[in-house]
């Protein structure tokens, strides 16, 4: 059976793209990285993929008038290596409503919060500004709302006293390379299906998508 084609956005060092490429070295996982695209040249994450032969485009936003010009060419450059699912990995670019409708159900991304609490920027601070005893991620489909998806998986881990931005993020950057590769396998598996804005997974209870780290 031929494997999922899947195409990843990256803005940055693509630490999530790392560990979805490290999933997709394994034999018996059923996608594979067809391509890494960046809105920049200097991101780091580039070299991480040319390094293991995936191909890479830049394709700078600075050139195009407008949003839809730029997502329509990073979308043909994502059909030219025939990519069934787009994953945004640290993509720091707002997308046009063209983008998310013309991938609607074919595009995911992975948020460092509990979604719908948190959405944006600056997320680990808003999280210890607010005093919760809980932060964590999730991988949702993306819609022209920003972050405000369907949820597909979340992983929850504890606010613990003393925490600061930088040690909250990390211990949740350590959950996010375990969740994502986690939910390109499901849906790569055709376990994914959305009703009336909710998400079921075939075979998965619902309960076994919202993982739990305890882990200091």
């Amino acid at each position: 059976m031929a494997k999922l084609k899947v195409g990843i956005l990256i803005s940055g060092r693509g630490s999530n793209m790392a560990a979805l490429i490290r999933a997709a070295q394994s034999a018996d996982y059923p996608a594979e990285i067809a391509c890494v695209v960046s809105n920049r040249e200097d991101a780091g994450g580039l070299e991480v993929a040319r390094k293991v032969g995936i191909p890479t485009a830049v394709i700078s936003h600075r050139r195009y008038p407008d949003r839809e010009a730029f997502d329509r060419d990073v979308s043909t450059a994502l059909e030219k290596h025939g990519v069934g699912l787009v994953a945004l990995a640290g993509f720091l670019r707002i997308q046009s409503a063209w983008f998310p409708e013309h991938w609607a159900g074919r595009q995911i991304n992975i948020h460092p919060s509990l979604l719908p609490a948190f959405p944006g920027l600056h997320v680990q601070r808003q999280a210890l500004d607010a005093g919760v005893r809980l932060s964590g991620c999730t991988v949702h489909f993306v819609t022209p709302a920003l972050d405000s998806g369907p949820i597909i998986a979340q992983a929850a881990v504890p606010v613990l006293a003393g925490d600061t931005e930088e040690t909250l993020s990390a211990r949740i950057l350590r959950q996010e390379h375990r969740l994502y590769p986690l939910v390109v396998r499901w849906f790569a598996e055709d376990r994914i299906a959305i009703g009336d804005g909710r998400v079921t997974v075939r075979g998965i209870a619902p309960d076994a998508t919202l993982l739990f780290s305890p882990e200091p």
